[in-house]
């Protein structure tokens, strides 16, 4: 009988043993099976799916820049109207209206 190795880590006692896949330990082989993505994942990407980087910095750009514009005028609150017109596509910033009313 050979010799048994004292003070080995539990890695290198391991070292060549495959457990036989059953029913009780296949739940834990999560890595081979594919992962599928959050329904919240893919909202997210097929609301920027139209948009390349290029135009979404464009798009940011020209928001900021109405952001800029309506804080000058005194405008904080404010929601984004989103509007199509045949093959145009409108963003208009209306100011909110308060609640104070």
């Amino acid at each position: 009988m050979a010799k048994i190795p004292k003070n080995l880590s539990d890695s290198a006692m391991m070292v060549g043993f495959k457990e036989k896949t059953t029913f009780e330990n296949d739940i834990f082989n999560e890595s081979e099976k594919e992962i599928k993505p959050n329904k919240k994942e893919q909202k997210e990407n097929l609301a920027t799916a139209f948009l390349t980087p290029e135009l979404q910095e464009k798009v940011g750009k020209a928001l900021l820049d109405i952001k800029l514009d309506l804080y000058k005028q005194g405008i904080v609150d404010y929601n984004i109207k989103v509007s199509r017109q045949g093959s145009q596509v409108t963003l208009t910033a209306v100011p909110a209206k308060s609640k104070d009313k």
